[in-house]
């Protein structure tokens, strides 16, 4: 399994929307809203691509305007 971190920016007023529909993705594993440069931040657990997982899940979200994909990493 691989695990990313998704920073999310989204338009103004559509954060509730947003964040109900993140939550019910499957492979997402928490949401949670921000204060700052991100919006919300998610933690994504899949098998499989990454960046066509989001491209097709997260930023086809009506009011997502911008994602940032932070990956985890073996030590």
């Amino acid at each position: 399994m691989d695990t990313a971190f998704i920073l999310i920016s989204i338009i103004p007023g559509k954060e509730y929307e947003v964040y109900q529909k993140i939550s019910s993705l499957n492979g997402i594993i928490e949401v949670h809203p921000l204060l700052g440069e991100y919006d919300m931040i998610a933690k994504l657990t899949v098998n499989g691509d990454i960046g066509k997982y989001i491209i097709d899940n997260i930023r086809t979200i009506a009011g997502v305007i911008d994602t940032k994909t932070l990956m985890e990493i073996k030590l």
